[in-house]
C-alpha cells in the first residue's frame, strides 16, 4: 500500500505513527501541500477534497480522512478495542479530536510556524488559543483519571490526538501547566516502535 502525504502535517503523522506501532509495510509519497501538491489533477483522482492524507491499496481503493484510514489500518489490533462501548469511546474521542482540538491547536500551528503570523492572520491566531487551551484541560482532566483518553491502554483515540498535542507549543501553547498531558505524551514516545514527526 501507498500513503500520500506530508509530514509537517499532524493528520499525516498520525497515520506514519499508527504504522510504524503495528508494523505496517507502506510506501510513503510525498506531498509538498505548501506547494500545491495537493491540488494537482493526479493527486484530486485520489481524494477530490484535496486533502492529505490519502491511502492507496493495492487493490486500486483510495481511502482519505486521517481518522478513517488509521482506524482502517488498526482494525483488528490492539489499538481498537473489541467490546462495543469502549470502541465508542474511542470514536467520541477521535471526534473531539477533530472538532475541538484541531481546528484551535492545528490552525494557530500553521500560522506560527509555516505562515510565519502575518499580519492578516494574528487576530484568528490569538482566538485560537482560548479554543485550543480547552482541548488541552479537558484532556488533562480526562488523563487524571485514565492512564490513557480511552482507558487503561493505548488505543488509536491517543494516536489521533497525540499527533498534534506534542507540537502544540509550535502553535503557541504552553504544556507546563498539564502534567498529566506531560506523563501521556511521554508514555507515547517510550513506545518501543514510536517514530517522531520527522525521523
Amino acid at each position: 500500500m501507498k500513503v500520500y502525504g506530508d509530514m509537517i502535517s499532524g493528520n499525516c503523522y498520525k497515520i506514519k505513527l499508527v504504522a510504524s506501532l503495528l508494523d505496517i509495510k507502506h510506501e510513503w509519497v510525498h506531498v509538498d501541500i505548501m506547494n500545491g501538491g495537493a491540488s494537482t489533477q493526479a493527486f484530486l483522482a485520489k481524494n477530490p477534497n484535496a486533502k492529505v492524507p490519502v491511502l492507496a491499496l493495492d487493490d486500486g481503493r483510495f481511502l482519505s480522512e486521517s481518522n478513517a484510514i488509521l482506524n482502517y489500518l488498526a482494525s483488528d489490533s490492539r489499538l481498537i478495542p473489541q467490546d462495543a462501548f469502549a470502541y465508542a469511546k474511542v470514536l467520541q474521542w477521535q471526534f473531539f479530536e477533530q472538532y475541538s482540538h484541531e481546528p484551535y491547536i492545528a490552525v494557530a500551528r500553521f500560522i506560527a510556524k509555516f505562515q510565519g503570523m502575518p499580519e492578516a492572520r494574528k487576530a484568528e491566531y490569538a482566538s485560537k488559543q482560548v479554543g485550543g487551551h480547552t482541548a488541552l484541560t479537558l484532556m488533562d482532566q480526562q488523563l487524571a483519571l485514565t492512564a490513557y483518553l480511552a482507558g487503561d491502554t493505548l488505543t488509536v483515540a491517543d494516536i489521533s490526538l497525540y499527533a498534534y498535542t506534542h507540537v502544540a507549543g509550535e502553535g503557541g501553547f504552553d504544556l507546563a501547566p498539564y502534567t498529566n498531558i506531560k506523563r501521556w505524551l511521554d508514555s507515547i514516545a517510550q513506545h518501543p516502535k514510536y517514530v517522531g514527526m520527522t525521523s
